[in-house]
C-alpha cells in the first residue's frame, strides 16, 4: 500500500500559518508596528491605502537589520528573542513567534528596505508568495521601510472575505491606536491615502489619550497608581459622570502589551461601584507592569490574551488602585456631617432661608400688632430651646391664621414658608361649610390631577352645565379622591365603571404600567415595551427608505474620531433611512440638518454619537447584520427617553401598540416585556 502521509511545502505550510496569525489588514499593522518598537524606533510612520488591501507601509528610526538579517526574517521560526525553553518566561518586548514576517510573505508582495547606522548601505528585498525575486544592496536612511502591496492577491477566497474600506480601516485604526498607547513616548503619524488621520508627538500617557480621543477627555482623567513588590499598576481612569452604555474605550496593558482581560475589567467596574451606573462602563488606560515568570503570554496567536499565576491578586491590585484613584480625586460623593439635620440641634437644622424669614417676621409682628402674654409669636430663640422641652400639644390651623389677621404684603404670603406647611396643605385641610343656596352660588367638587378645587357653577362654562346628568366617576380618579369628594359636598349616585380593561390602567414610578387582566394583573416594562414599538418602526423605515426627518433650524457641527468617521462613512445609508439629514465636511466632522421626527428635546450631537456607540456594540458583539444592528441601536436609544409620566391616553396607546407589534412578549434582545401576575401568586404576596 503507498504511504500517504507526506511533507507540506514550505508555501503551503506558510499559508497555513498565515490564516491563524494574518486575518486582515489590520493584523499586518499590528505585526509592522510592533517590530518596529522591538527595534527601538522613536519614530514610526504608518501608510494604508485602500484600508491596507492595496498597501501597508510601515517606515520607523530603529536599529535596522544587517543582510543577513533581512533575508532571515522571511523564514519560517526565526526571532531574535529565543534562545531555550527558558526565554519564554522573560519575554518583555513585543514579537517573539517568529511567524509573522513569513505569514505576511505568503500571502502579499513584500518589499523590504533597511540600514544599520554603522553600515554603509542597506539591504533592499523583495519577496512575491514567499518566492525571493530580489536581493541586493540599497541606499536607505537608518532604520527599517517595510511595503505589503496586494494582500491576498494569490488567495482570492480570503480577499473576497475581507469587509468594506470603513470596516477595515476601522479595525486598523483600533490596531493603531493600541500600539500608540501602550508607547506614549514615541511619535507616530498615519495617513490613509492623501489624508492624515494621526499625527501623535512623543510625551505623557495623557497628551496621548487627548491626542487620540479628543479634547474633551481632558477634563475626565484621573491619574491611577498602585505599586506593591508584586506588580505595579499605573495609568489614568475616566471620571464616572463620563461613563457610557457600551464598551470600547477600555484598554488593559501588561507589560505594555495590549491584552483582553474580563476578569480585570470586573476589577475596575468594582472599583467603581456606587459611582455608576449598572450596566455603564468607564474609560480607562491601565498598564501592569509584572515579571514576566508570573505570566504565560503564549496562549494566542495574537497574543492579546494571558494567564496569570496569581489572578486574585491582580485583581485586588487593580480594584484597589481604582478605589484609591476615586477617592485621591475626589469622584466619590463625600458626606457632609456639618449639613446632617440629624446631628444637630433644632436651631442649626433650620436652612438660613427660613431664619431670615423668621427674623423678618418676628420684627414685622410687633411694629404692627401688640401680642399677649398668650399668644405669643415663636422666634428663632424658642427653636433652640424646645428640644430640652416636653412636647407640647400643636395648634390647629386656625389658631395659625390668627396671628395673620391684619397682616398684608410678602409677611402674610410668606407665612406658610417659615413654619414649612406647604402652601397647597392649608386650603385643603382648612373645614368647608357648603354655603345657603339663596346666600351664593351653589358650588360642586371638581377633581384636577390629584387635588381638589370647589367651582361655582355661575361661573362654569355653557357646556358644562348640565344639572339634569349626574356626575359619572372617572376610572383615573383614586379612592382617596373619591372619599374626599362624597364628604365634602353631596354627589348624585354615580353609574357603574364600565369594565373596560384597556381603560384600567396605572402607572408606577414612570417605569411600569399596570393593567388589570381576566388572569389577574399585567405589569408592563415601559422602556422595554416602548424598545420593541420603536424596532418594529425603524426596521420598516429602514425597508422602506421613509423616514421623516425635521430639519434644525440651526444646523449642527458634529466632530468624530477616526474610528466613527470610518463607521458613519460605512453605514450612511442606513442612517439617512432612519431620518438624519447630514453631509461630510472635512476631515472627521459632519454637518447635522436634520433628525429623525420623533425625537424631542435631546442634544443632536449626543444622538449621533449614542447611536453609533450603540451600533458597534451590536455590530461588532452579536455579529448582527447592518440594518438589524442599527434598528436595534436606535430603538434602544431611543426608548430610555420615555421613562416619563403618561396619560391615561398615553397609557392606553402604549398597550394598543405593544401588542400590535410583531413581538410583543419581549424586546429585540430577548428581554421580557411585561410579566402577569396571577390571582394566586397575588394572594401569596400578601400571606
Amino acid at each position: 500500500m503507498q504511504d500517504i502521509i507526506q511533507l507540506l511545502p514550505d508555501s503551503i505550510a506558510n499559508q497555513i500559518a498565515a490564516g491563524e496569525v494574518v486575518q486582515r489588514p489590520a493584523s499586518v499593522v499590528k505585526e509592522l508596528l510592533e517590530n518596529s518598537i522591538d527595534a527601538g524606533a522613536t519614530q514610526i510612520q504608518l501608510l494604508v491605502k485602500d484600508a491596507g488591501r492595496t498597501l501597508i507601509q510601515v517606515i520607523d528610526n530603529g536599529i535596522g537589520m544587517s543582510e543577513t538579517d533581512a533575508r532571515m526574517c522571511f523564514e519560517r521560526h526565526a526571532t531574535s528573542k529565543i534562545r531555550t525553553a527558558e526565554d519564554l518566561f522573560k519575554i518583555r518586548t513585543m514579537g517573539f513567534r517568529g511567524e509573522a514576517m513569513a505569514s505576511i510573505a505568503a500571502v502579499s508582495q513584500v518589499e523590504l528596505r533597511s540600514r544599520r547606522e554603522s553600515d554603509e548601505l542597506g539591504t533592499h528585498l523583495k519577496i512575491d508568495a514567499s518566492e525571493l525575486k530580489t536581493h541586493e544592496p540599497c541606499q536607505t536612511p537608518v532604520g527599517t521601510n517595510i511595503c505589503v502591496k496586494n494582500l491576498f492577491f494569490n488567495v482570492p477566497a480570503r480577499r473576497n472575505f475581507l469587509k468594506s474600506n470603513p470596516v477595515e480601516m476601522r479595525h486598523v485604526l483600533d490596531e493603531f491606536q493600541r500600539v500608540a498607547l501602550s508607547y506614549p513616548e514615541v511619535s507616530f503619524t498615519l495617513h490613509h491615502g492623501e489624508t492624515e488621520v494621526y499625527n501623535l508627538p512623543g510625551g505623557k500617557m495623557s497628551r496621548r489619550i487627548v491626542d487620540l480621543f479628543g479634547k474633551n477627555y481632558r477634563e475626565q482623567l484621573a491619574d491611577t497608581r498602585e505599586e506593591t513588590p508584586f506588580v505595579k499598576v499605573s495609568g489614568f481612569i475616566g471620571k464616572p459622570e463620563f461613563a457610557k452604555k457600551v464598551r470600547g474605550e477600555q484598554f488593559f496593558f501588561v507589560n505594555q502589551r495590549f491584552i483582553r482581560h474580563p476578569y480585570l475589567h470586573h476589577a475596575v467596574l468594582s472599583g467603581f461601584e456606587g459611582l455608576i451606573p449598572e450596566g455603564n462602563h468607564p474609560f480607562y488606560v491601565l498598564n501592569i507592569e509584572i515579571d514576566p515568570a508570573h505570566i504565560d503570554i503564549n496562549v494566542h496567536p495574537t497574543k492579546t490574551e494571558i494567564k496569570f499565576d496569581d489572578e486574585r491578586s491582580v485583581y485586588a491590585i487593580v480594584r484597589a488602585a481604582v478605589k484609591r484613584a476615586t477617592g485621591v480625586y475626589g469622584l466619590a460623593p463625600a458626606i457632609d456631617f456639618e449639613m446632617d439635620v440629624n446631628l444637630l440641634n433644632p436651631a442649626q437644622s433650620l436652612s438660613f432661608q427660613q431664619k431670615d424669614y423668621a427674623s423678618h417676621f418676628d420684627a414685622s409682628v410687633r411694629e404692627n400688632r401688640k401680642v399677649t402674654d398668650e399668644e405669643q409669636v415663636p422666634s428663632r430663640d424658642s427653636y433652640a430651646s424646645q428640644a430640652s422641652r416636653p412636647p407640647v400639644p400643636k395648634r390647629n390651623v386656625s389658631s395659625w391664621e390668627k396671628l395673620f389677621e391684619g397682616l398684608e404684603g410678602p409677611i402674610k404670603e410668606e407665612r406658610h414658608s417659615i413654619f414649612a406647611i406647604p402652601p397647597d396643605i392649608i386650603p385643603s385641610v382648612k373645614p368647608f361649610t357648603p354655603p345657603a343656596p339663596e346666600a351664593a352660588p351653589e358650588e360642586e367638587a371638581i377633581s384636577v390631577g390629584s387635588s381638589i378645587t370647589f367651582q361655582s357653577k355661575a361661573n362654569r362654562l355653557p357646556m358644562e352645565e348640565s344639572p339634569a346628568e349626574p356626575l359619572e366617576e372617572t376610572p383615573q380618579e383614586s379612592a382617596h379622591e373619591q372619599t374626599f369628594s362624597s364628604k365634602a359636598t353631596p354627589r348624585p349616585a354615580a353609574k357603574a365603571p364600565l369594565l373596560d380593561y384597556e381603560r384600567m390602567l396605572f402607572q408606577v414610578h414612570n417605569r411600569y404600567v399596570l393593567s388589570q387582566v381576566k388572569s389577574g394583573l399585567m405589569v408592563i416594562d415601559q422602556k422595554a415595551a416602548y424598545e420593541r414599538i420603536l424596532y418594529d418602526k425603524y426596521r420598516g423605515s429602514l425597508e422602506k427608505r421613509n423616514a421623516a426627518s425635521q430639519q434644525l433650524l440651526f444646523p449642527k457641527t458634529v466632530t468624530l474620531n477616526p474610528i466613527d468617521f470610518q463607521l458613519v462613512l460605512e453605514i450612511q445609508q442606513e442612517i439617512r433611512a432612519l431620518g438624519f439629514d447630514f453631509a461630510e465636511i472635512g476631515k472627521d466632522a459632519f454637518i447635522l440638518y436634520g433628525i429623525p421626527a420623533e425625537v424631542m428635546d435631546e442634544n443632536e450631537e449626543d444622538l449621533f454619537e449614542g447611536l453609533l456607540a450603540q451600533f458597534r456594540q451590536h455590530y461588532a458583539e452579536l455579529k448582527l447584520d447592518r440594518p438589524e444592528a442599527l434598528a436595534r441601536s436606535f430603538a434602544k436609544r431611543s426608548a430610555a427617553r420615555y421613562l416619563t409620566r403618561l396619560s391615561a391616553e398615553e397609557m392606553s396607546a402604549l398597550v394598543d401598540q405593544l401588542f400590535a407589534s410583531s413581538n410583543p412578549s419581549y424586546t429585540p434582545g430577548g428581554d421580557p416585556t411585561f410579566t402577569i401576575l396571577g390571582l394566586e401568586k397575588l394572594a401569596g404576596l400578601l400571606r
